[in-house]
């Protein structure tokens, strides 16, 4: 059993898909958990109803997350009402595949915010605070396709390798301090994100797959549990881990 009992964690992203599945599994094994989301009332309600009837509690607010402001004004809010944060998951994302030739900046641009920019912005907040207080877990959440590429995906698999060296790079800065940084790198997973592509991508990369399936958001929310767990995860630093049914093999 792995516990993160007395910790207090933010999850951004954390209304749907995976996550959501980190919350309930943060949650079960004892952590306060919070989340953000942006326009997500529907499923936050969901998730805190869900949570609730499993005998914990929820903080979740609205924040979007590639805006520098609304990430500092959410950050500050949340250590006044919540506490101190001593795990946070960057989980946020969005999607969408596009022909690099049909590519405007503006896609770009958001791919890149959403997915990348916010990594720094959330965890430039909190990184100080666990430095100062010498505890932190940080868990970045990236792709597989940050190693392999994908086609109609240049933007998000730039975004997502960003968020590779991101984690490398300021792994060497945390641990000195007790600040782990690790990052998950999932496969194809059964989201929302991943319904937003297109019915030929998702046909072009289930036949790749050598388990044959897309994933669950059950089978990826554990791997955070282990690299937030006192138990599992206090020798992992700088790595990224990769439960995505054999799409990368590394």
């Amino acid at each position: 059993m792995l516990s993160l009992k007395g910790r207090k964690a933010l999850i951004t992203g954390g209304s749907r898909g995976i996550g959501a599945a980190i919350a309930g599994v943060f949650a079960d094994a004892g952590a306060e958990v919070s989340i953000c989301h942006v326009g997500d009332e529907e499923n936050a309600a969901a998730l805190t109803q869900a949570l609730e009837t499993r005998g914990h509690k929820l903080h979740s607010g609205s924040c979007d997350v590639a805006c520098a402001d609304a990430v500092a004004k959410f950050i500050g809010e949340l250590q006044q009402d919540f506490g101190a944060i001593d795990i946070l998951v960057n989980c946020a994302g969005i999607g969408g595949d596009l022909d690099f030739a049909d590519m405007d900046v503006a896609v770009w641009d958001r791919m890149i915010a959403v997915n990348l920019r916010s990594v720094f912005l959330v965890t430039h907040q909190l990184f100080p605070g666990m430095v100062e207080r010498g505890y932190g877990r940080i868990i970045n959440v990236a792709s597989q396709l940050a190693y392999k590429g994908a086609p109609g995906l240049v933007h998000y698999c730039a975004a997502k390798a960003g968020v590779v060296g991101f984690t490398r790079a300021l792994a060497y800065e945390g641990a000195p301090h007790n600040v782990l940084v690790n990052g998950i790198a999932p496969g194809p997973v059964e989201t929302p994100l991943l319904s937003g592509l297109s019915d030929d991508w998702r046909a072009m990369k289930k036949a790749q797959l050598p388990v044959g399936r897309f994933g669950k958001v059950e089978e990826i929310a554990p791997t955070a549990l282990l690299l937030a767990s006192e138990e599992a995860g206090a020798f992992y630093c700088g790595q990224t881990l990769s439960p995505n049914g054999g799409d990368v093999m590394l």
